[in-house]
């Protein structure tokens, strides 16, 4: 078998898993609420879950705003900062494997070679996305995917991002529940 056979066999194995994974994730969405049980750990394995989300968006941002409510803020934040990072490899690994019906694309071309000439901006861009909530943040990872970034550079500017943004909503909920209970008198 040659190399490029299996390299096709492997982008189809990636794409038909990604998509498994979020019917799964879907289809057992409120399963994965119960994780918030176990601190720090359920807080990053729910943020997995919830960024691991193609398209489909799940409540990941509320989730954090509210434990950092009821946790220490800074730790909320590098749990679900750290989970949403790698549950964002599922766009990325759909780039990855849609990447062979790229290649043919003038757009692609164009793109590669952007990139190979701006490859720092690159990067910035991504921290930039991670940070700012929005839905689009897929599309970003599907493109660093087909693009063939580093997968390690991409993880890291994402992490960075979504710490940066998660801390930003956790302490939005920590200070939230103590103006809260500052009203009450409590």
């Amino acid at each position: 078998m040659s190399a490029k056979r299996r390299l096709t066999i492997l982008r189809i194995l990636v794409l038909v898993s990604v998509i498994a994974l979020i019917v799964v994730l879907f289809l057992f969405r409120n399963q994965v609420k119960k994780l918030e049980n176990y601190g720090y750990v359920g807080i990053f394995l729910i943020s997995i879950a919830a960024n691991a989300t193609i398209i489909i968006p799940l409540p990941g941002v509320a989730f954090t705003t509210a434990m950092g409510a009821i946790f220490n803020p800074i730790g909320v934040a590098v749990a679900a900062g750290l989970g949403a990072a790698v549950g964002e490899l599922s766009g990325y690994l759909a780039g990855f494997s849609g990447q062979g019906v790229m290649e043919r694309a003038a757009l692609y071309e164009r793109l590669t070679g952007w990139m190979k000439q701006h490859q720092n901006l690159a990067y910035v861009m991504i921290v930039a996305l991670a940070f700012i909530p929005n839905p689009l943040f897929d599309l970003a990872g599907m493109a660093s995917g087909a693009l063939k970034l580093p997968l390690w550079k991409f993880l890291l500017a994402c992490v960075i991002g979504k710490i940066l943004k998660m801390l930003m909503f956790a302490y939005a909920g920590h200070y939230s529940i103590d103006w809260i209970t500052g009203l009450f008198g409590r």
